[in-house]
């Protein structure tokens, strides 16, 4: 895989990341990186902090797979710094088709990843049911309304980054159902360093933790946690479905009120939408979108 290879889909998962709902995972795991950026991360252990008390400075780089990951960040920051102003400005503007889009894209990526399982039993097929079950219970689950103290802000950096390794399931999201959204963004926002820190450290143990978990369990039982993270994107689809109705609402940093609880809606109940052919086309287009990048970048 060429750096220019692994640049390119760092940018396919900074614009992911921009879109609340939708998983910087997604991306990584439908163009093939994903098994390699979860050995990445695990790479931060003892031994490379070992190599780097001994001066090893280029052991430690070859062994965190620095070169990949540098290469990915890129990525990842040139997406987001060139298109967080226009998405931003589309989910304002134009919510519903630019909705329509990802969920033709997250559609194409889970047929996808439903083709590499090469034999399905029962336990296999529960696998998915049981990653479809529980991202569809994230979906359409109520906000919580945690303590916003400093164990509550570690407690959502930890839950909140495994949410981000998973895909199909946005961290920024998970915020807004454990009631945390708003004081995390406020804390950015106000730049206050001691709410941000715990927060980071909640995300750092979370990921090490989590990736490390991850790892393990595609290397011992690979085919049902394929399964199981076909699933995931099956049940996200609610998530980004374009037609929904919020039951309830959160108080973002800006203090514009933001939906916590939403159901999906049929496009005809959704105050006579106008813009139903247009979001068609942009659903097909994700769906093209994404069975062309799983032909050129899929098989690594």
């Amino acid at each position: 895989m060429t750096p220019l290879g692994v640049y390119l889909r760092g940018v396919l998962m900074g614009a992911a990341d921009i879109v609340p709902g939708v998983s910087g995972g997604t991306m990584a795991f439908i163009t093939g990186i994903y098994d390699r950026l979860l050995g990445s991360i695990r790479a931060f252990d003892l031994r490379c902090l070992r190599l780097l008390s001994q001066g090893r400075v280029g052991d430690a780089w070859r062994h965190v797979d620095g070169g990949f990951l540098l290469a990915l960040l890129l990525g990842i920051f040139t997406s987001i710094l060139s298109l967080a102003r226009l998405v931003s400005w589309l989910l304002v503007e134009y919510p519903v088709p630019l909705w329509a889009f990802f969920f033709g894209l997250i559609l194409a990526s889970a047929l996808v990843l439903l083709r590499q399982v090469p034999r399905w039993t029962p336990a296999r097929v529960t696998c998915l049911l049981a990653g479809l079950l529980v991202a569809a219970g994230i979906a359409l689950s109520p906000a919580m309304a945690m303590t916003p103290g400093l164990p509550g802000v570690f407690i959502a950096g930890f839950i909140a980054i495994c949410a981000m390794i998973l895909p199909g399931i946005s961290g920024s999201f998970i915020l807004i159902l454990l009631g945390m959204y708003g004081p995390v963004l406020t804390a950015v926002k106000n730049l206050d360093l001691q709410v941000m820190l715990v927060f980071a450290l909640g995300a750092a143990l979370g990921l090490m933790c989590f990736s490390r978990l991850l790892h393990w369990l595609l290397h011992h039982y690979h085919v049902a946690t394929m399964a199981l993270l076909t699933g995931f994107l099956f049940g996200s689809l609610l998530v980004v479905w374009p037609w929904k109705h919020a039951l309830d609402w959160v108080l973002g940093s800006d203090g514009e009120l933001r939906p916590a609880q939403q159901v999906p809606v049929w496009p005809w109940n959704f105050a006579a939408e106008p813009m139903l052919p247009a979001c068609v086309v942009l659903m097909i287009a994700g769906f093209a979108m994404v069975w062309l990048i799983e032909r050129r970048w899929g098989g690594g």
